[in-house]
């Protein structure tokens, strides 16, 4: 039927995406906005492409060998799809749906030319936009000449870009479908970009119009660049205009041609300010009508706009919205933890539970809102201190907002300040309170352990939601927070005090090594313990090289020495297999669930070490800090009234080594009790999987908490729900989270003010000091580690579960992380050199250059 093949772009609105394609979809939709004018046309439906399809039995073929490449074998992708396009283009068009397509073009008044689209079925999404993915063909004239074009646009389904795009985002090639729009051609004296958010900054009230001559051909090719206006709340606020030399235009045979511009008209604006303004307040109506920011393309034709594709822009971080009209002024929670990657709904809304603060969600991340802590002189201080400790680009990004009077007025009064966190009583200097409060919590995870594994139901989800709070009465223990806040005050005074009495940087770096307590480090040290187990049974060191299924720790003992390796591994996970990558995400698999992942870190131990290395490598850390320790007070008692300052020192020393290994313990215990819950929760989906109300026990992952409290009670799911938001988390892992974002949209990326490194070099924050050269091994997954004696780690950034690897290295870089966070703790105590916070570490630095990591000064340096 013709209605099958053929629809009126007036026929279409959103919902049709499946048998339009995205660009047809949102044609169609555009179509219906009062006030937006769409050039006039029709689209040539999925249901053709798919009896095209069906025409080319050998595609099958092509397409299950397409599927089973590398997405970085460029040259098989390259080769393979040329094959299927050259099929699907040589495809007689049958004749019924050859003369659907141009009783269509009859009814359209037989135009002279016309615009041929590709629009494919996953293109134009909010969550993917597919943009230049496949190909469009301008002023095409005559029948015979838009039917060889549509086959075209069908066929460029298949090129390289398109292909790879797919695979690169995990989608199936059979699972997209190509529809094609036919349009009017126009003829525009401009045409160009309408961003309704700023690409630059993300500012959501900042619109960017990009300009030039002739088609938007020359801009979207690159032919030449274009006027840049910015407009905010109907205003062009900047404007940079372009020397044009190039412009597009169509032939009157067809096709188009670039020309020359006028040496006169080259530096003239492509629009006035006020048809730039006109043209922004179109682009608000059609974002308001989307409900998303837009990249649009428009045309200008005898000073009427003429819209020709708008596409959601899927590239912006998400604003946290809180509901009001106030400006806010949100920092990453993920910055802090360092672990910024996204987490899927049940991992959000616990961690939501666990946190006293309000926490606001975005793009899968979690932010905190300062706007009322920066809004008074009072807390303002407070703030930024603890935030630049932490993180000195968040504390830059925050001074740029403040220095925005616009911005800051707005913001409410919050009245008299409170110290960040609250001052901390004076505490003892006694290792039995640390001793105490581990013992504590111990006692508490025994009690609750065998107790939840009566619960099921809703009992469960009651059961879990009273511990949360035994859990926060823990976390938050005053005590607790008291031990921690005298560990870092005791570094940060230490820094300090030594640097202005002995010029001596960093000093608490090297005091810190092998510090008691440490939960982290004596996880990284335990792995040593095991591989001094498995070290004198080559069969079993074979055997784990070769080890991919989860299920290996039970074919061990079938090999000389197996048992002996499974029970070492098997009591290290009993002790530390909660943990993992992104462990505060309780969704993330744990080290007990996949302990293949273990097996790198093992073989690496392995190779690089000999047997005693645990007792060996921490008594080296406690030799050298008692060594520094010695020559510091030395030296500070050479001083005038020495003996005072030698006093002071010795008292701060021996505070910051009783306190600060315990700062890694309320998260492993956190995590220890998340894992409890885990189980517990997966216990539960098993059961609503035998049931028949779940497809996959992970698929709780992608509910909240409480949505899946309410699965439970009621025993009915909406797998829609979860569809969409396994969609919308793939969508979020490819977002970069910024760690200042305002209300506006606006992402504020702080700067290091430093002028005292080498031209060159990368910036970061010290965190560990030292220097140290060697091969970087650029790290993005804990599990392809494969470390060499001095090699140098080079990451985005590390929680607790990289410490196994600290052991092997030579020194640290990462792309996140302050001071305090845990991979400078741990940095500290193994005497590693480590700069953290330099920003695209792992993309400005390949895997095996040369470095040298200056930990004591803050910088890197690339080697030749």
């Amino acid at each position: 039927m013709i209605e099958q093949y053929v629809l009126g772009l007036r026929e279409i609105d959103r919902t049709q995406g499946a048998v339009v394609g995205g660009k047809g979809a949102n044609l169609g939709e555009l179509s219906r906005i009062e006030g937006i004018h769409v050039p006039v046309g029709f689209c040539v439906t999925t249901h053709a492409y798919r009896r095209i399809m069906a025409e080319a039995r050998s595609i099958d073929d092509r397409l299950d060998q397409l599927s089973h490449l590398d997405p970085d074998d460029r040259k098989a992708i390259r080769t393979l799809s040329a094959e299927i396009r050259r099929t699907i283009e040589g495809i007689t068009i049958p004749d019924d749906l050859a003369t659907a397509i141009t009783r269509a073009l009859v009814q359209l008044g037989r135009q002279a030319a016309y615009a041929i689209r590709s629009s494919a079925t996953a293109e134009d999404l909010p969550t993917a936009s597919f943009a230049g993915q496949q190909d469009t063909y301008l002023n095409v004239v005559g029948p015979a000449a838009i039917l060889e074009h549509v086959s075209r646009c069908w066929a460029s389904l298949f090129t390289e870009r398109a292909v790879t795009y797919r695979q690169r985002h995990g989608i199936d090639h059979r699972n997209v479908h190509m529809a094609v729009v036919v349009q009017q051609m126009v003829f525009p004296q401009a045409a160009g970009l309408l961003f309704t958010a700023d690409p630059v900054t993300s500012n959501r009230r900042v619109a960017s119009v990009e300009a030039g001559f002739g088609l938007g051909e020359a801009l979207v090719s690159g032919l030449v660049n274009p006027d840049v206006f910015k407009v905010r709340d109907g205003e062009v606020i900047s404007k940079a205009v372009a020397a044009k030399q190039r412009a597009v235009h169509a032939l009157p045979t067809g096709g188009t041609q670039e020309v020359a511009i006028d040496p006169e008209r080259q530096e003239l604006p492509a629009l006035t300010d006020a048809q730039v303004v006109r043209l922004e307040q179109l682009g608000r109506r059609i974002e308001a009508h989307f409900d998303h920011p837009q990249d649009i393309e428009w045309c200008l034709v005898d000073d009427d706009f003429q819209i020709v594709q708008s596409r959601p822009i899927t590239t912006l971080f998400p604003v946290p919205a809180p509901g009001d009209q106030e400006n806010h002024v949100y920092v990453s929670v993920g910055h802090q933890q360092m672990m910024t990657d996204a987490m899927k709904p049940l991992g959000l809304s616990l961690w939501q539970l666990t946190t006293p603060a309000p926490m606001h969600e975005a793009g899968g991340r979690l932010f905190v809102d300062v706007a009322k802590a920066l809004a008074s002189p009072a807390s303002r201080a407070n703030i930024l201190e603890a935030l630049e400790r932490s993180d000195p680009l968040i504390g830059d990004a925050l001074r740029t907002i403040l220095e925005r009077d616009d911005f800051v007025q707005s913001l409410p009064d919050a009245g008299p300040g409170v110290p960040a966190g609250g001052a901390p009583a004076p505490i003892e200097t006694d290792p039995a309170i640390v001793a105490e409060l581990i013992g504590r919590s111990q006692a508490s995870i025994a009690v609750m352990t065998p107790t939840i594994r009566t619960r099921s139901g809703s009992s469960l989800f009651d059961f879990i939601l009273a511990d949360l709070q035994e859990l926060k009465r823990i976390l938050f223990d005053p005590r607790s927070h008291q031990v921690i806040m005298a560990g870092m005050e005791a570094t940060w005074w230490l820094n300090d005090q030594l640097q202005a009495w002995l010029g001596e940087k960093n000093a608490a770096d090297t005091l810190t090594q092998s510090v008691p307590h440490n939960v982290t480090s004596e996880m990284g040290l335990a792995l040593l313990d095991v591989a001094d187990v498995i070290r004198p049974y080559p069969e079993v060191v074979t055997f784990l090289q070769h080890v991919e299924d989860e299920g290996f720790l039970d074919e061990l003992p079938r090999l000389g020495g197996g048992r002996e390796a499974r029970d070492a591994i098997r009591a290290w996970l009993d002790n530390y297999g909660m943990r993992c990558v992104a462990e505060i995400d309780i969704t993330r698999p744990r080290w007990s669930e996949r302990p293949t992942t273990l097996v790198p870190m093992i073989l690496s131990n392995i190779r690089n070490f000999e047997p005693g290395a645990r007792k060996r490598l921490f008594e080296q850390g406690r030799q050298e800090a008692w060594r520094t320790e010695r020559e510091l007070l030395a030296r500070l008692r050479a001083l005038p009234d020495g003996e005072r300052k030698a006093g002071e020192a010795k008292q701060m020393i021996d505070r910051l080594r009783t306190f600060i290994g315990y700062r890694e313990y309320p998260k492993y215990h956190m995590v220890s009790r998340y894992f409890v819950y885990k189980r517990a929760l997966l216990g539960e989906a098993e059961r609503l999987v035998q049931a028949a109300l779940l497809q996959d026990r992970e698929d709780i992952f992608y509910l909240t908490f409480h949505e899946l409290h309410d699965v439970v009670r009621t025993n009915h799911v909406d797998h829609e729900l979860i569809r969409r938001r396994k969609d919308t988390f793939r969508s979020y892992q490819a977002l970069t989270p910024p760690r200042v974002l305002t209300s506006d949209g606006e992402v504020i990326s702080g700067e290091y003010r430093r002028g005292d490194v080498p031209t060159g070099a990368l910036i970061g924050l010290p965190v560990s000091a030292g220097t140290v050269e060697g091969r970087a091994r650029v790290i993005r997954d804990i599990a392809q580690a494969d470390l060499e004696p001095g090699d140098i780690l080079v990451t985005a950034h590390t929680d607790p579960s990289w410490t196994p690897l600290f052991v092997a290295s030579s020194g640290l870089v990462t792309e996140v992380g302050g001071l305090m966070t845990h991979g400078a703790v741990i940095a500290r105590e193994y005497g590693l050199p480590a700069v953290v916070g330099v920003v695209d570490a792992t993309r400005l630095i390949s895997d095996g250059q040369r470095i040298r990591v200056h930990g004591t000064d803050g910088y890197v340096e690339i080697l030749p």
